[in-house]
């Protein structure tokens, strides 16, 4: 028989019940909207944590956030190395809100030295609602399934209307290139998105471009 508070897992050994999990969670939600709900208007950047500080993605995704932040936008990244360094480095140059959100995995990701805000979570699906609620667009740098998962969920969130539109801005035509192509040729082609789909993003290789794409949207909206 079964403790209250006890369960058996899959390798028949005894483990706390997940019920006690909430509480976890929602210390974490509550940590997350505390913080965050106090820095005003922001940016998520997303990028590759492998990207090395002398790829020009580097260098671009930093002069992005540095625009932004000259804007007024608090940066919001998952605090790593790579391109989430960069584009804290660049809302650090610019005196803005560098802030990261940091994800406890095996590999243990260290913040890097240029986030001033951080907070850290075990869960990822509070990170992703952390990196949505607080973001007045997306920002997405070149990067790998990390980066790919939290554009993917961008444009389903707006697709499915769960959220409001905002902007999505995908940096790097070449590197998107082919994810474009694919998208447009075969799952278009498939029925299984609209034409309408494909306008929720916008390709750039400017970043004075990400800029104005977001400052539009928003001057339409007044």
């Amino acid at each position: 028989m079964l403790t209250k508070n006890k369960s058996l897992n899959s390798n028949g050994t005894f483990e706390s019940a997940d019920t006690w999990r909430v509480f976890r969670i929602m210390s974490e939600f509550v940590d997350g909207f505390e913080v965050l709900s106090q820095i005003g208007k922001a940016v998520s950047i997303f990028g590759s944590s492998r990207t090395k500080p002398n790829s020009k993605y580097y260098k671009l995704a930093e002069q992005v956030a540095y625009l932004l932040a000259k804007e007024g936008y608090a940066i919001i990244t998952g605090c790593g190395p790579g391109l989430m360094e960069a584009a804290n480095k660049g809302a650090r140059r610019a005196k803005g809100k560098s802030i990261g959100l940091n994800i406890q995995i095996p590999a243990e990701q260290k913040p890097n030295k240029y986030v001033d805000e951080l907070l850290d979570f075990h869960y990822f699906f509070i990170r992703k609602v952390m990196f949505v609620k607080y973001a007045k667009a997306f920002v997405i740098m070149p990067g790998g399934y990390g980066t790919m998962d939290e554009f993917m969920e961008a444009l389903n969130l707006i697709q499915t209307e769960r959220i409001s539109k905002f902007p999505v801005v995908l940096f790097g035509k070449a590197y998107w290139r082919g994810l474009i192509s694919w998208l447009r040729n075969t799952t278009l082609k498939a029925g299984n998105i609209s034409s309408q789909d494909l306008k929720i993003f916008t390709v750039t290789d400017s970043p004075k471009e990400v800029v104005e794409v977001i400052k539009k949207f928003y001057r339409s909206r007044k």
